[in-house]
């Protein structure tokens, strides 16, 4: 088995960005972005970017920006070395790393460039390192190269194994900071966005802004009833599902979300495993019942763990039992105990599957029907890795909105 290690840490500069109210109960924009991700923050940076003189608002559920995937990852920059030769996640990522070393650099954010490496430990699995190599050579992965045990002890003293693909141009960095400094060219924001519907008929402002975002739900310090009008509407991560349904947007796929346990290595993170839990479990012992269930009706999901049954049961017992995730780092770390680590965070990958349990890997976009589904852009799924491919995302789907609005 082919594992991958990534070390060092950073550490995160960035603070939490609380969500401002809007202030007025009638708000009017031209184009309203729902979802304050990293695929939202980005993408509403660049419209603003292409667009200065339209107004935009963005609009996020949570009382902070990227409090869920966009701020339980693991941290990496990819490279770009995994994906097909030619193929739209391929491109996506390595301009994306490109992208984002560049906006780290001009915006002074920290970041390491500490490399990877793609470790081999028998000869087996030889040929499939090569094959990597291969693939990241054809994807123009910057700086890559194969290297022996002695280039592997010298790159990481405590790894063993007989062959590496040495990949110096992977880092990390902490993306929720990458992200809220995004968020920093807009302002504005609501607490829940619980409803779009047709203005009322007839009336000046109906016509100009026929859509009406509402918040329905009574918080602290939020109005009951509270909307923003725009001409356009569109719906960035998890939240597309419930926004497409009330579009009448056609679904071909639907998101789930996949939960990963870390272990923690003084200085550096590992990652662990991958099992599915609900969307908001970000620590070990979160579990939300209502999500759970909702995640399991969809039949895509149900084909997705029949598939991977008796793998799935062995990353959640290793997840369980910290012992037996150690006992295989300990093929590629010998020295490493179980003393050594302790239970890290718990991170979320939002992943679009389709009926049939495949994983989507390209964009999937939605639009709605009728006077009002036609201004609504659903962006259901984009190319993993998200955050990597973050500032090159936001070109395809501000590209696509431009085309389907027409701006």
């Amino acid at each position: 088995m082919i594992r991958t290690f990534c070390g060092a840490t950073v550490k995160a500069v960035g603070t939490a960005r609380p969500i401002k109210e809007v202030r007025r109960l009638h708000s009017s924009y031209d184009v309203a972005v729902v979802g304050g991700g990293i695929v939202g923050l980005a993408t509403v940076r660049e419209l603003i970017l292409r667009h200065p003189t339209l107004s935009f608002i963005l609009l996020e559920k949570e009382k902070e920006l990227a409090v869920h995937q966009s701020g339980h990852n693991s941290g990496v920059i990819h490279s770009g070395i995994y994906y097909t030769p030619g193929s739209l996640k391929a491109r996506l990522c390595v301009r994306g790393a490109t992208l984002a070393y560049e906006y780290c650099d001009k915006k002074g954010l920290p970041y390491k460039k500490c490399g990877k490496l793609i470790v081999a430990t028998e000869q087996e699995e030889i040929p499939r390192l090569q094959a990597l190599y291969e693939r990241g050579m054809k994807n123009n992965v910057r700086d890559l190269s194969i290297v022996d045990a002695e280039g592997i002890r010298e790159r990481e003293p405590y790894c063993r194994g007989i062959m590496a693909l040495d990949s110096p141009y992977t880092g990390i960095v902490d993306w929720r900071m990458v992200a809220l400094r995004y968020g920093q060219d807009f302002e504005g924001g609501v607490n829940d966005i619980c409803s779009a519907a047709e203005s009322r008929p007839g009336s000046t402002e109906g016509m100009k802004y026929p859509i009406a975002i509402r918040d329905k739900k009574v918080r602290t310090r939020i109005i009951k009833g509270r909307e923003v009008r725009c001409r356009f509407v569109l719906t960035c991560g998890v939240s597309t599902r419930t926004a497409s349904l009330r579009s009448q947007a056609a679904a071909v796929s639907r998101g789930s979300s996949l939960r990963g346990d870390y272990l923690v290595l003084k200085p550096r993170t590992l990652p662990g495993e991958w099992q599915h839990l609900p969307r908001r479990a970000t620590k070990c012992n979160d579990f939300n019942v209502r999500d759970f269930a909702d995640a399991l009706s969809f039949r895509g999901l149900q084909r997705l763990v029949m598939k991977n049954i008796v793998y799935g049961m062995g990353e959640m017992y290793r997840g369980i039992f910290i012992g037996a995730q150690v006992k295989i780092l300990q093929k590629y770390i010998p020295e490493l105990s179980r003393s050594d680590v302790l239970r890290g965070p718990a991170g979320v990958r939002a992943q679009a599957l389709d009926r049939d349990g495949n994983l989507v890997d390209d964009f999937v976009f939605d639009g709605g029907v009728g006077e009002v589904g036609s201004r609504v852009l659903h962006v259901r799924n984009a190319p993993s890795p998200a955050a990597t491919s973050s500032l090159a995302i936001a070109e395809m789907v501000a590209d696509e909105v431009e085309k389907r609005f027409d701006l």
